[in-house]
């Protein structure tokens, strides 16, 4: 059975869910002093002292015989501290200032730091408090999604801008799909921060481990190396996994740029102005070695301005999760420049994957631009634009980019110099129940670049987001997408190339 999602997409169906029961731990009376709890137990008991921990929790002093180690034998939750093992003694809880850091005069320097928001592509969570010193301190942080993905329908073909047949390779597959896992916090100085990710993708057999340096001046300053992603579109902002669905929109995954090596440098200029500028090696260098790459640089920026809150959610998220009682806005406009190479010979499949024409067909693949010519350099250029809206639990956010490539080098000759594609998305979301049920549509519209002899490609999408908990963290998310021509074959994502059909996707994802 086939909805027709371009009539309003009225046919969906809301699976039943089952509740989960909060499981409380046994609390005590404690006696509050000033900022200070004091919390104790005995033996083998474990003992939950209530407190505000929002800003944090330090220990002042042990009053009992036994050790109290961090994450073994005390710790915090959002309802207070806990203890066990015989640990016992006296807690900072403190005041907070805005910026969520413990106000307190007992509290160190590094306590007293605010983290300036990175605004990067591979983001932790607030995640787990390992351990801190005077040295330094480290956090554990996740993220993991397993889905299930259903391309219909199976054994279709379809026609490039050439007139030649290809396959679609539809897919119909359960995965743990990927897993980010993260140990971030900060070395010598509370402004020189750091953040190790390991990332698997295991739809794509991929595995990468990351290191990212930065340190942060002030609020209108900030410096990185590392990886990230080329600041081209507002979803490589470290919105992930802050999405309607898990994985991006048909446009956004067609005309965006990817990740790279590189340096960058963000900042607010005045509050709700801010600004991202990166130059990197290339617009996409996972799976490129250092020795492929030639000595051109990728370059790009973004500018996006919050001017009714000066925020947007947290990480620039999508959705209302928060139910602004005030509307929050957000604009933005963002381009790159990269020079492209295919990394491999001519005879060899192409090392740089990240190019699709509007046909679905890799630029540098041989053939993709005319009969057995290659291609083997080009220039990328994006620029988008976007706008977003949120009020009362309500989500509006738009996206219109245009993307040139050009300055082409082959074995042979070219029908054109230049191709010139433009498209947008549209999505939309609202809560029947705030922060547990969710509901959003969305479209996308490419427009090939019909000189080059291009089509049209375009999307339409109906999906749902329930949160068991009180969390945005973790959820159930199931969407169907109507899909015509795709442009795009994304293994990482809901689509494959030529694709003109529908695709059904359930997923549950945990983040912390």
């Amino acid at each position: 059975m086939m909805c027709d999602l371009k009539n309003m997409m009225a046919c969906f169906s809301v699976l039943l869910l089952f509740s989960v029961s909060d499981l409380m731990a046994e609390e005590r009376d404690v006696t509050l002093s000033n900022d200070t709890v004091h919390c104790q137990s005995s033996g083998d008991e474990r003992q939950h002292c209530p407190a505000d921990t929002t800003a944090g929790v330090i220990l002042q002093n042990t009053t009992g015989s036994a050790s109290c180690l961090l994450g073994k034998t005390w710790g915090y939750d959002d309802k207070g501290v806990w203890v066990k093992n015989g640990c016992s003694g006296d807690f900072l809880v403190g005041k907070t200032d805005h910026g969520g850091e413990i106000e307190s005069d007992k509290a160190t320097t590094t306590e007293k730091h605010k983290r300036n928001e990175t605004w990067g592509t591979f983001t932790p969570g607030k995640g787990f408090l390992l351990g801190r010193s005077d040295e330094g301190e480290a956090s554990l942080s996740a993220y993991a999604l397993a889905r299930y993905i259903n391309q219909m329908p199976d054994g279709q073909t379809f026609t490039d801008h050439l007139g030649n047949e290809h396959p679609v390779d539809a897919r119909h597959d359960i995965y743990s799909h990927r897993i980010l896992i993260f140990l971030m916090g900060w070395v010598g100085d509370p402004k020189l921060v750091y953040n190790i990710a390991w990332w698997t993708v295991n739809t794509t057999d991929q595995d990468a481990i990351f290191g990212n340096i930065g340190y942060q001046f002030d609020q209108k300053f900030n410096l990185y190396v590392g990886i990230n992603g080329n600041p081209g579109s507002r979803s490589m902002f470290g919105s992930h996994p802050y999405w309607l669905g898990t994985d991006r929109v048909l446009a956004d995954e067609f005309f965006r740029p990817f990740f790279t090596q590189g340096l960058w440098a963000n900042g607010e200029v005045f509050p709700g102005l801010w600004y991202s500028v990166m130059m990197g090696n290339t617009s996409s260098t996972l799976g490129v070695k250092a020795n492929q790459l030639d000595r051109k640089l990728t370059t790009g920026g973004s500018l996006w301005w919050m001017p009714t809150t000066h925020e947007f959610g947290p990480r620039g998220a999508y959705g209302d999760w928060e139910n602004h009682q005030k509307l929050a806005t957000r604009f933005g406009i963002s381009t790159v420049n990269s020079p492209e190479e295919r990394y491999t010979e001519i005879g060899a499949d192409p090392g740089n994957t990240a190019l699709k024409l509007a046909d679905s067909l890799n630029l540098f693949s041989t053939g993709s631009l005319a009969p057995n010519v290659t291609v083997t350099f080009a220039d990328y250029q994006i620029l988008s634009l976007d706008a977003g809206f949120k009020y009362k639990g309500f989500f509006f956010q738009t996206e219109y980019y245009r993307r040139w490539l050009n300055g082409f080098e082959a074995d042979g000759a070219l029908p054109v110099d230049e191709i010139v594609d433009h498209g947008f998305y549209i999505q939309t979301a609202f809560y029947p129940i705030p922060k547990k049920f969710e509901l959003y549509v969305a479209t996308s519209q490419i427009y090939g670049d019909k000189d080059a002899g291009f089509s049209d490609s375009s999307e339409y999408l109906i999906g749902m987001n329930y949160y068991p908990w009180n969390t945005r963290n973790h959820r159930l998310n199931a969407q169907i997408i109507d899909i015509n021509r795709s442009p795009v074959s994304s293994t990482f994502g809901y689509y494959t190339g030529g694709q003109d059909g529908t695709t059904v996707s359930v997923a549950f994802s945990i983040f912390f």
